[in-house]
C-alpha cells in the first residue's frame, strides 16, 4: 500500500464503497423528461441598411438602391424569411421615404422570388403623414413598426407623438399590414399597451419587436446584463400576451450573441447592418456584409435543432393569409 492510501486509511477508516443500489432493471432513464416548449421554426429576418450607420462607421455598409438589392437578393439565397428595407439617397446617404426609390429594390424582389419573401420597411420619414405611409399605401410593405418612444440617436432626437404612433398602427391595421411594435426598453412596453392595446387599436397575437442594446436603450453592457435584460422585456411582453410574437434585433455590441439567446428561448430574430456594425461583441471585427451575418444565423438556427421559417409560415404567425397587393 502506498504512503498515501496509508495516510487515507488512517484518517478515513473502514470507507463505505456504496455507490447506488438499483431497485430496477435500468440504471437511469432520460426518456421521461419532457420536452421543452420551443417553437419548431424561426422567422430569419434581415436588415439591409436602415436610417443612421454610414460609411464611417462602417465601410461596407450598403447605401445606393442597387448594393442594397444586391444585399437583399444574396441574403434571400442565403435563406432568410424576410427583408426589412430602408432605402437612402445616394447622394447623402440619409435615409428617405421615397416610393420610387423602394421600388427600384422590391419590385426586382418580386419579380424574381413572388411570394418566396416577406418584405418589411419603415414607414418614419416625409413630412406629412401621406408622404410617411406611401410605401403601404402603394402595397410595397407586408408588415411595418410603430415606435411608442422617443430616443437619442447620434445628434438628433427621434420622437413620435401618441396621435401618429396610434394613427400610423391603425391605418396599417386597416390596410392589412402587420403592425410590430418596436420597443427599446421597458417603459416603451407601458406606452404601447396604453397608446394601442387598451385603445382596441391592436388586437392579438401581437408583434413585438425588441432592439435593447443601442445607445440610450436597455443597458446590454456585458453577457449578464444582456441576459437579464432580454429576459425582463420577454416576461413584461409575456404578462400582455403569453402567445405574443417576438422578433429580438442584433442591435448594438451584443449583435449576433443577443439573437443566439433569442433563439435558446424560442423567440425568433433579425440580423443586418440596420442594427449594428459589429460582428461580435468582444471584438472589433465589422460586418463585412449582410450575407455572412444571414449565414451564420441560419446555421444557429440549425445547430438549435430548429428550423428557418418560410415565408408563408412566417405569414401565418403574423395572421396574414397572403402577401398584400397595392
Amino acid at each position: 500500500m502506498d504512503e498515501t492510501m496509508e495516510k487515507i486509511k488512517r484518517k478515513y477508516g473502514d470507507i463505505p464503497t456504496i455507490y447506488v443500489k438499483m431497485f430496477g432493471d435500468m440504471y437511469l432513464d432520460m426518456r421521461g423528461l419532457r420536452k421543452w416548449p420551443i417553437p419548431e421554426i424561426a422567422v430569419v429576418c434581415t436588415a439591409i441598411t436602415g436610417s443612421f450607420i454610414d460609411k464611417r462607421q462602417n465601410p461596407n455598409q450598403p447605401i445606393t438602391n442597387d448594393e442594397i438589392l444586391k444585399e437583399s437578393t444574396d441574403c434571400i439565397e442565403a435563406g432568410a424569411t424576410a427583408i426589412h428595407l430602408h432605402v437612402r439617397d445616394e447622394k447623402t446617404g440619409l435615409a428617405v421615404g421615397d416610393v420610387a426609390s423602394y421600388r427600384k429594390v422590391i419590385d426586382p424582389i418580386r419579380k424574381k422570388y413572388g411570394d418566396k419573401v416577406v418584405i418589411d420597411g419603415s414607414c418614419a420619414l416625409g413630412e406629412a403623414f401621406e408622404a410617411q405611409v406611401a410605401p403601404v399605401t402603394e402595397g410595397l410593405f407586408e408588415s411595418t413598426e410603430v415606435m411608442p418612444f422617443g430616443a437619442y440617436a447620434g445628434d438628433t432626437v427621434r420622437y413620435l407623438a401618441p396621435k401618429q404612433v396610434q394613427a400610423a398602427a391603425e391605418y396599417f391595421r386597416d390596410k392589412g399590414v402587420k403592425v410590430q411594435v418596436g420597443i427599446q426598453d421597458t417603459g416603451n412596453i407601458d406606452n404601447a399597451r396604453r397608446w394601442l392595446i387598451d385603445t382596441d387599436i391592436l388586437q392579438k397575437p401581437y408583434y413585438w419587436h425588441i432592439f435593447a442594446g443601442l445607445p440610450g436603450g436597455l443597458c446590454m453592457q456585458t453577457p449578464g446584463t444582456m441576459v437579464k435584460s432580454l429576459d425582463l422585456m420577454v416576461n413584461a411582453l409575456k404578462e400582455i400576451d403569453e402567445n405574443c410574437l417576438i422578433t429580438v434585433y442584433s442591435a448594438g455590441r451584443a449583435s449576433i450573441y443577443v439573437t443566439t439567446l433569442a433563439l435558446l428561448m424560442g423567440l425568433h430574430v433579425r440580423v443586418g447592418m440596420e442594427d449594428t456594425i459589429w460582428r461580435y461583441p468582444h471584438r472589433d471585427d465589422l460586418l463585412p456584409n449582410n450575407i455572412q451575418v444571414t449565414k451564420d444565423i441560419c446555421q444557429i438556427v440549425r445547430l438549435l435543432g430548429r428550423r428557418v421559417a418560410t415565408a408563408d409560415e412566417y405569414r401565418k404567425l403574423m395572421g396574414l393569409k397572403k402577401k398584400q397587393k397595392p
